[in-house]
C-alpha cells in the first residue's frame, strides 16, 4: 500500500526558512516523478516543483531561486527547502507521486503559514 506523509510545516516569519519532507512507503519512489503542490485559501491547487528520479527539476516562476526540491531515493524521501519565505507562500503543501505515468498518489497535506 502506498502512503505519502508530509512533515516539517508550521509558522514562520517573512524571510524565514522551512524544510518540508515527504516520506513515501511502498515500492514506487524510485520510479516516480515526485512533486510538491500547494493550495492557498480560495485558490486552486498549483504546482510548486517537480523532480524526476535522475534529479532534473522544474519550478513555478513564483518560487524560482527561493525553493529547492530534492529527493533521496535510498530513503524514499522527498524534500522541499523553502527560503526567503513570503506571506503569499502561505498554503497547504501537498506531496505528489506520479508512478510510471499512470498512477497518481497524494499526501494529506501540511500547513505552511508565513506571517509576522
Amino acid at each position: 500500500q502506498v502512503q505519502l506523509a508530509e512533515s516539517g510545516g508550521g509558522l514562520v516569519q517573512p524571510g524565514g526558512s522551512l524544510r518540508l519532507s515527504c516520506a513515501v512507503s511502498g515500492s514506487i519512489f524510485s520510479d516516480s516523478v515526485m512533486g510538491w503542490y500547494r493550495q492557498a485559501p480560495g485558490k486552486q491547487r498549483e504546482l510548486v516543483a517537480t523532480i524526476i528520479s535522475g534529479g532534473s527539476t522544474t519550478y513555478a516562476d513564483s518560487v524560482k531561486g527561493r525553493f529547492t526540491i530534492s529527493r533521496d531515493n535510498a530513503k524514499n524521501t522527498l524534500y522541499l527547502q523553502m527560503n526567503s519565505l513570503k506571506p503569499e507562500d502561505t498554503a497547504v503543501y501537498y506531496c505528489n507521486a506520479r508512478f510510471q505515468g499512470l498512477l497518481v498518489y497524494w499526501g494529506q497535506g501540511i500547513q505552511v503559514t508565513v506571517s509576522s
